[in-house]
C-alpha cells in the first residue's frame, strides 16, 4: 500500500504532460507530411491577389485551378500516406526520455527477483518512491517543427513571404473575384454587376507609394506631376468608363479593360458606372532644388582648388555643374592684360554626388588641379547648377578673388609664368612677351641653366616667326615650354641634398614675403623638413670630409643635433601662425647661417671614439626627456582643440591631428614633431597613453643600466629616476581616462624629476673620473644654448628641454610686462563663463603656482 500510493499518484500527475507531448508529435508529424500542401495554397492565393487571374480569360483560368486543384488533392493524399498517428506509447516514450533516470519506466517496472525478502522489497519501495518524485516533475518537451531536412530548397519560406506580401500589398476582393469568373468568351462578368479598380502611381523619383482609389474616401487627393492614373474595369465594355482632364484621355477601346491617363495639371477625376466616384485632383508641388557654397574656394597645396558645397531638394538631386568663367573686369588691367582677353570657352567640372544613401540633402566637396589653365591666379566666377529629377535647375553664382593655382617663388619662374599668363590672355602680347624673353635671356650665364636657356630660345622664335598673330596652335606650344621652364627654375633637378635645402629655405623666405597662405606656408614648411632630413643624413654617412668641402674653420662650427634643427623649424612655424613674420624672418636666417657653418654632431657630440657607458646612459635620459617634453606639448595641445575645436592655429588634417578625429588621448603622426624612437623627426604612433608607457619602458631600461650607483649622487640619481617613473606611470592612467589637465600636471612633475636626475648623474659621474662635480661628463652631454626663448624671454634649458635653467628676461622692465601679459591673459580666460569647466579648471591651478 505504501508502494502503492506514490505510484498511482506520480501515474495520474503524468496525464496532461503525457497530453502535451502526444499532441506536440502530432504536429511535428502533421508538418512533416503536409508542408507541400499549404505552400501550394499560399502560392497561389497570392499570385491571385495580386491580380493573376485577370491576365487570362475564364477558361483558362477555370483549367489553371482545376490542375492546382488536382496536384493539391494528390499532395494532401501523399501526406496522409506519411503521415503517422504517434500512440500512446510513443508518447510516453518521449516524455520519460527527457527525465533522468527515466522514472515513468521504473514505474511501471517490477522486481524480477527478491519478492519475498524484506530487505529487497524496503530498497525498491525507496527507489519507486524516489522516481515517483522525480515524474512528478514532468514537463511536455518541446515539438521539434524544424523540417529543413525534408525541404532541402526551402520551398516553404516561398509560401511564407508570397502570403506575407498577398496581406500586406494584395487586395483581398481579387481573390474573391475568381469565382465569379463566367465561362463566356471574353468576358468577366460579376454576380453582383460590372465592378472597377483604380491606381495612381506618381513617378519613381519621387519614392512616393501608389495611391488604391478605390480606398480614397475623400473628395480631393494630391498627386505629383507625371503621375499615372489607371482603371480597370470588370464588366461588359462601356459599363464604366474614366473620365478626367488632368491629362490627355486616351482612345477608348472597347476590347480593353484599363485606360491609363498621365497627370499633366490639376483638374476632375471621375469612374462613370455602377459604384461610380468623382475627386478633385490638386497637383503636389515639387519644389525647386537649392545649391550654395560653404565657405570660400580654397587652394589645396600644392595647386589644387577645394571648395565645399551643399545642394537639397524634396526628391532628390540628379547631378551638377560648376561653371568658372573669367571675370576681367575685376583683374589688375596692368601690362598684358590691358588689352581685352580672348574669348575662353569656361570651364565646366561634373559636381560629385553622394555614392549612396538619398540625394535630398547633401554636402561633398570639389578638389580639382587647374593650376595650367589659363584661368589660374586670376578673378573668377564660379556658377554652381543643380537638377532635380523633374528637370528643375537652380543656380548660385560666386565670385573668387583668385583661381587657386600653383604659386611660384622664385622670382624668374614667376616672371616666365607671368608672360604665359600674357600670352593666354590674348595672342596681341606675344611681341611683348618675345621682348622680354629676350631681355631675360641677353646675359643666361648669370642666372639660367643651359635647358632652360635653350627652352626660351625656342620660345622666342616661335613667337617671332608669326608674321600678324601666333597661331592657336603656337599660343598652345610656347605656353607649354614656358610652363615647364617655370617649374624646373622653381623646383630644379637637384641631385645634391644641400642644394635641395637651400631651394627649400629660398622658397619659403620668398613665400613669407610674398604673404602667401597658411597652407602654402605648411606645404613648404613640410619640403623643408624633408630636404634637411635628407642633407643631415648625407653628412652623417659622409664623417670624413674632403679637401673640395666647404668645411669651416674649427672656430666657427657649431654642433647642433637633429632635434635642435627641429625645434627651430617648430618654433619658426609657430611664430608665423601667430603672425610674428619678422621674428620668423630672422630665425629662418639663422637657421640658414647655422646649417652652412654647422658639424652634425654623432651622438653627444663627444667625438668618434666609443661611447663610454656614462655617455650612453646620459644620451638615453636626453632623448626620454625631449620625448617627454614632445608628449607633453601634443597633450597639451589636444586638451585645447577639446575645449576650444574651433580656436585658430590648431593643427590642419595634413598633419594627421585633426580635430573632428581626435579623442582624448590619442593622437596621430605629427610631421613636425622629433618624437622619442621616430625616424627623422617623426613623433611615434599611438595614442598619448602608449607614448607614455613607452617612455615609462625606456626609462625603466636606463634606470636598470645606469652607473655611478654606490655613491651618494648615483643613489640620489637613481632615486630621481625612480619619481619620474611613478609620475609616469601615474600620467599613462590619466592619459587612459581621459583627464589630461591631470596629465600634463604629472608629466612636469616627471620631467623635473628626470633634469634633476640627469644632474646628479653628471656629478656623479664627474666624482668617477676625479673632475669636479658639474664638470667634464656632464656638462659635455649639454646642448649648446639656442636661440629659442619661452614666452618670458628663457633660452632653452639643458639636457635638451626647455626648462627654467636662466633665469629669464632678468628683473627688467620688458621681463616684468611680459609677465604681467601673461597673467592678465591666464585671469581672463579663467574668468570667461563661456569656457568649459575643466579649461577653467585647468587654469586656476595654473595661477595658483603665480
Amino acid at each position: 500500500m505504501t508502494e502503492q500510493t506514490p505510484k498511482s499518484d506520480a501515474i495520474k500527475r503524468l496525464i496532461w504532460p503525457l497530453r502535451l507531448t502526444r499532441a506536440g508529435m502530432v504536429a511535428e508529424r502533421g508538418l512533416r507530411a503536409f508542408w507541400p500542401v499549404w505552400t501550394l495554397l499560399f502560392v497561389v492565393f497570392a499570385a491571385l491577389s495580386f491580380g493573376a487571374g485577370s491576365l487570362v480569360s475564364g477558361t483558362v483560368l477555370l483549367g489553371i485551378l482545376a490542375a492546382i486543384a488536382l496536384i493539391t488533392l494528390g499532395l494532401v493524399a501523399l501526406g496522409i500516406r506519411r503521415f503517422r498517428m504517434p500512440t500512446h506509447t510513443e508518447a510516453l516514450e518521449r516524455l520519460d526520455a527527457t527525465m533522468p533516470g527515466r522514472p515513468i519506466t521504473t514505474l511501471l517496472d517490477t522486481p524480477a527477483v527478491g519478492g519475498s525478502d524484506p530487505a529487497s522489497q524496503s530498497v525498491w519501495a525507496t527507489h519507486v518512491a524516489r522516481m515517483a518524485n522525480r515524474a512528478s516533475r514532468a514537463r511536455a518537451p518541446q515539438p521539434d517543427l524544424r523540417i529543413s531536412r525534408h525541404d532541402p530548397y526551402a520551398l516553404r519560406y516561398v509560401g511564407a513571404v508570397a502570403l506575407a506580401m498577398a496581406l500586406l500589398f494584395g487586395g483581398l476582393s481579387r481573390v474573391a473575384d475568381v469565382g465569379e469568373v463566367s465561362l463566356g468568351p471574353g468576358a468577366a462578368t460579376a454576380s453582383a454587376g460590372p465592378s472597377w479598380e483604380g491606381w495612381v502611381e506618381p513617378p519613381l523619383y519621387t519614392g512616393l507609394p501608389s495611391l488604391y482609389l478605390n480606398d480614397i474616401t475623400a473628395e480631393r487627393f494630391e498627386a505629383p506631376l507625371g503621375s499615372e492614373i489607371t482603371l480597370r474595369a470588370y464588366g461588359s465594355p462601356g459599363d464604366i468608363t474614366l473620365r478626367t482632364d488632368v491629362g490627355p484621355m486616351p482612345e477608348f477601346d472597347e476590347n480593353a479593360y484599363a485606360q491609363t491617363v498621365t497627370m499633366e495639371r490639376a483638374g476632375t477625376l471621375a469612374v462613370d458606372g455602377p459604384g461610380g466616384r468623382e475627386w478633385q485632383v490638386a497637383v503636389r508641388p515639387d519644389q525647386p532644388p537649392t545649391v550654395a557654397l560653404e565657405g570660400e574656394v580654397e587652394g589645396e597645396p600644392p595647386s589644387a582648388m577645394q571648395f565645399r558645397f551643399s545642394a537639397s531638394d524634396d526628391y532628390g538631386i540628379r547631378s551638377g555643374t560648376a561653371t568658372i568663367r573669367l571675370d576681367a573686369d575685376a583683374a589688375d588691367r596692368r601690362y598684358g592684360l590691358t588689352i581685352d582677353p580672348e574669348p575662353r570657352e569656361p570651364v565646366v567640372l561634373d559636381l560629385p554626388m553622394p555614392f549612396r544613401g538619398n540625394r535630398d540633402e547633401f554636402s561633398e566637396v570639389v578638389l580639382e588641379d587647374l593650376s595650367e589653365h589659363p584661368f589660374a591666379n586670376l578673378p573668377v566666377t564660379l556658377t554652381l547648377s543643380v537638377v532635380d529629377d523633374a528637370g528643375q535647375q537652380a543656380s548660385m553664382t560666386y565670385d573668387v578673388a583668385r583661381l587657386p593655382g600653383q604659386r611660384f617663388f622664385d622670382p624668374l619662374a614667376n616672371a616666365l609664368v607671368e608672360m604665359r599668363r600674357d600670352i593666354l590672355w590674348n595672342r596681341d602680347n606675344a611681341t611683348r612677351a618675345a621682348r622680354l624673353l629676350r631681355a631675360m635671356t641677353h646675359r643666361p650665364e648669370d642666372d639660367l641653366d643651359e635647358s632652360v636657356y635653350r627652352s626660351l630660345r625656342a620660345a622666342i622664335q616661335r613667337l617671332e616667326a608669326a608674321v600678324d598673330m601666333i597661331s592657336i596652335e603656337t599660343q598652345e606650344d610656347v605656353a607649354e615650354i614656358l610652363w615647364n621652364a617655370a617649374l624646373e627654375l622653381e623646383f630644379g633637378d637637384l641631385d645634391s641634398a644641400l642644394e635641395r635645402l637651400r631651394r627649400a629655405q629660398e622658397r619659403l623666405a620668398e613665400a613669407m614675403r610674398q604673404g602667401a597662405s597658411d597652407e602654402e606656408i605648411a606645404e613648404l614648411m613640410q619640403q623643408m623638413r624633408e630636404a634637411m632630413d635628407d642633407y643631415m643624413q648625407e653628412l652623417a654617412d659622409n664623417t670624413e670630409f674632403g679637401d673640395d668641402t666647404d668645411q669651416p674653420d674649427q672656430g666657427e662650427q657649431q654642433e647642433m643635433s637633429s632635434a635642435d634643427l627641429d625645434e627651430m623649424l617648430r618654433r619658426i612655424e609657430e611664430l608665423m601662425q601667430e603672425g610674428r613674420m619678422a621674428e620668423a624672418m630672422e630665425m629662418l636666417q639663422a637657421l640658414q647661417e647655422m646649417l652652412e657653418n654647422m658639424e652634425i654632431t654623432q651622438g653627444d657630440g663627444t667625438g668618434d671614439g666609443p661611447q663610454t657607458p656614462g655617455q650612453e646612459a646620459m644620451e638615453g635620459l636626453q632623448d626620454t626627456l625631449r620625448g617627454q617634453q614632445e608628449l607633453s606639448d601634443d597633450a597639451f595641445q589636444d586638451l585645447q582643440e577639446q575645449l576650444n575645436p574651433n580656436r585658430p592655429g590648431q593643427r590642419s588634417e595634413q598633419d594627421g591631428n585633426a580635430p573632428q578625429g581626435n579623442q582624448p588621448g590619442e593622437r596621430g603622426q605629427d610631421p613636425g614633431a622629433g618624437g622619442q624612437g621616430g625616424e627623422n623627426g617623426q613623433t611615434p604612433p599611438g595614442t598619448l597613453a602608449e607614448r607614455q608607457q613607452e617612455l615609462l619602458r625606456q626609462l625603466q631600461e636606463q634606470a636598470g643600466r645606469l652607473p655611478g650607483t654606490g655613491t651618494e649622487a648615483g643613489d640620489e640619481a637613481l632615486e630621481q629616476l625612480d619619481g619620474a617613473g611613478r609620475a609616469m606611470d601615474e600620467a599613462a592612467d590619466a592619459l587612459e581616462r581621459g583627464d589630461i589637465a591631470d596629465a600634463l600636471d604629472l608629466q612636469s612633475e616627471a620631467m623635473e624629476a628626470l633634469r634633476e636626475g640627469m644632474t646628479q648623474l653628471g656629478e656623479a659621474l664627474a666624482q668617477e673620473q676625479g673632475a669636479e662635480p658639474g664638470q667634464g661628463q656632464a656638462e659635455g652631454n649639454r646642448a649648446e644654448a639656442r636661440p629659442l626663448q619661452d614666452p618670458l624671454g628663457r633660452q632653452a634649458g639643458n639636457n635638451g628641454a626647455f626648462g627654467s635653467d636662466e633665469e629669464g628676461l632678468g628683473d627688467t622692465e620688458d621681463a616684468r610686462q611680459r609677465a604681467r601679459e601673461l597673467l592678465d591673459l591666464l585671469r581672463d580666460r579663467a574668468a570667461e563663463q563661456t569656457r568649459p569647466e575643466l579649461e577653467r579648471d585647468y587654469l586656476r591651478r595654473l595661477l595658483d603656482q603665480f
